[in-house]
């Protein structure tokens, strides 16, 4: 069973933002091939949706108010380990992030620069596209919107 917390930056322990970080460059760095900077200074006006599973942080995303990312409320580096994927945690964290824009931020509009293979699985939580597709730090992506 996941165990969903969120948090600002100044209420995370030490603990829980190197678990954070290690999930996020495990994934979006090593699994993905992708050399980036993670660490993008972003994390401090951002609050933290933690899924936590025998006190391993196994999800996460960080979500943001309009105007500190995009215009709208938004929620990124979405992320499962990748031994926790067949339990569908990635559904649970979506929803309490989005549950967490509606509630602490009382917005309901919400952009994500999603990856492109990923379309159907963000499709499944209210989004559409809007735009393009284009390259970010070499991996295809659309914006979505859910309204």
């Amino acid at each position: 069973m996941l165990e969903v917390f969120t948090k600002s930056f100044s209420e995370l322990t030490i603990t829980e933002l190197y678990e954070i970080l290690r999930l996020r460059s495990e994934v979006f760095v090593v699994e993905q091939d992708c050399v980036y900077q993670d660490i993008d200074m972003k994390d401090q006006k951002a609050l933290h949706v933690i899924g936590f599973k025998n006190n391993k942080v196994v999800a996460y995303t960080r979500i943001f108010k309009p105007g500190d990312y995009f215009k709208y409320a938004s929620i990124g580096r979405v992320v499962v380990d990748i031994n926790e994927r067949k339990f569908g945690y990635g559904h649970v964290i979506m929803n309490h992030s989005i549950i967490a824009i509606e509630k602490i931020f009382n917005e309901s509009i919400i952009k994500i620069s999603a990856q492109t293979y990923l379309k159907k699985f963000y499709e499944s939580h209210g989004f559409s596209k809007v735009g393009e597709e284009y390259l970010e730090d070499g991996i295809p992506h659309i914006g979505m919107i859910k309204k």
